[in-house]
């Protein structure tokens, strides 16, 4: 099961001595600055956690799996991410100094 925004904020206010409405307030300014950068283009790194990159896509040839008409699939842009070593580790239940 995955972990929701509502479980994020619980998690916040718990951890923090805060009510979960000021937790909420924390938890949406750091997701509208993640956005904000994401969509000008900039890359966000986080130590320790990893690296969202925003990548170029350039048209290309597809197909209509529905009725088999070929199409060209429009430039765009997509993020990526790219976990930290120590984040890696840390999934992997290994210790990185």
């Amino acid at each position: 099961m995955a972990l929701t925004k509502t479980d994020i904020v619980e998690r916040i206010a718990e951890n923090n001595d805060c009510s979960p409405a000021e937790a909420k307030d924390v938890l949406e300014e750091l997701l509208e600055i993640i956005k904000v950068t994401l969509a000008s283009g900039e890359d966000l790194m986080i130590s320790g956690f990893g690296k969202f990159q925003v990548n170029e896509k350039q048209p290309r040839k597809g197909r209509n799996p529905a009725t088999g008409n070929s199409m060209v699939l429009a430039k765009r842009r997509v993020v990526t991410f790219k976990c930290a070593g120590k984040m890696k580790d840390r999934i992997n239940g290994q210790n990185r100094p």
